[in-house]
């Protein structure tokens, strides 16, 4: 198959999104077929609205012999008004890859109007879904005035190729100190960081420490709002920041770590989540978005209600209780086990897009 794929700037993008197109492409490439990227540049949401009259970008996608072409759904308020343009003038079908909507992230009300108009738009306007999770479906659906074709994909856990044995997660738990707790993101507000550093400051210094891993460049107000803040509540010396790290230093913090919290005020599926497990951590999410097709609360996690008061008590009681961190470690890492691969749902996508691609 000849596909294009749609997205912002670079393919190597750290995000969990970025992630599972980077693991679709090697997969169909691996497999024989020729996959081009179409990279729009990166910039603001309104500026991004432009490129529905780039007259350049219509005429390439109408002048190019695709039997396919993906647009990462991140794409839409660039192509909510192009795509319709080109029906008519192209043959192949277009497919959105769904990681989860704007729309059902935390805005001001009238932004969220203004995402839900566009982004329902741009739904409305390809022929076919390829989604991460039954919940990121399940919003596409309340948008749609008929049925399409779509497959769920899950994101996979096992990009690391190691998985902690039961007992090394044993001993780990057992070691005396405190809690070693892990923040795995970029650093925007979505991901919750100062929800979890108010929920830290809760609890006695000593029974704790913070590895922060991710992108501090990603929105760097929030950056420092979030140092500003450790020094406000008096817990600078307990947190450490990483910053971008590899893949494998970040399996390393992994490793080293009882637990990891990440109380995002939404996920579409959170595939760190997934990732931690493969090192036997228990993972600490909210209630919002598709954590829930991860985390079964109690007993590999817990799901709390973006409260810093049920976050602290969740991580005091596995402080104090190692037993308890041992059995939802090992549930943790029991889950991971019996997640699809990428491999699995990587071929699943590839199935989907062969059958499109003869119809």
């Amino acid at each position: 198959m000849h596909i294009g794929l749609i997205i912002y700037g670079s393919l190597d993008t750290l995000s969990g999104g970025y992630l599972y197109d980077r693991q679709l492409v090697d997969y169909l490439r691996e497999n024989g077929d020729r996959v081009e990227i179409i990279s729009l540049p990166w910039s603001n949401y309104s500026r991004h609205l432009l490129y529905n009259s780039s007259n350049k970008l219509q005429r390439m996608l109408e002048n190019t012999t695709f039997d396919i072409l993906l647009q990462d759904e991140l794409n839409h308020p660039s192509l909510f008004r192009l795509n319709p343009k080109l029906y008519g003038h192209i043959k192949y079908p277009i497919i959105s890859i769904v990681h989860h909507l704007r729309c059902n992230e935390v805005w001001p009300k009238w932004q969220q109007k203004l995402y839900a108009h566009i982004e329902g738009c741009y739904l409305r306007s390809v022929d076919g879904f390829i989604c991460n999770s039954q919940t990121t479906w399940d919003s596409v659906c309340d948008f749609l005035e008929r049925k399409r074709p779509y497959t769920i994909a899950p994101p996979a856990g096992n990009r690391f190729g190691t998985i902690l044995d039961e007992t090394a997660i044993i001993t780990r738990a057992n070691e005396p100190g405190p809690l070693r707790i892990i923040f795995v993101g970029s650093l925007i507000p979505r991901k919750g960081l100062d929800l979890l550093l108010t929920a830290l400051a809760k609890m006695p210094v000593d029974s704790w420490q913070l590895a922060v891993v991710g992108d501090t460049a990603a929105a760097p107000h929030y950056t420092t709002r979030c140092q500003n803040l450790t020094r406000q509540l008096e817990i600078t010396a307990h947190v450490r920041w990483h910053g971008r790290l590899s893949k494998a230093e970040l399996a390393q913090q992994m490793h080293n770590s009882h637990i990891l919290a990440v109380p995002s005020s939404y996920e579409g599926f959170g595939i760190v989540y997934l990732e931690g497990m493969a090192f036997g951590l228990p993972a600490i999410a909210t209630t919002a978005g598709a954590a829930h097709e991860i985390i079964t609360n109690g007993e590999n996690g817990f799901l709390v209600e973006n409260e810093e008061i049920e976050i602290a008590a969740h991580l005091t009681q596995l402080h104090n209780n190692r037993q308890l961190l041992i059995q939802m470690s090992l549930a943790a890492r029991q889950h991971f086990l019996q997640h699809p691969t990428w491999q699995t749902s990587m071929a699943q996508i590839r199935e989907f897009l062969c059958a499109l691609s003869t119809v």
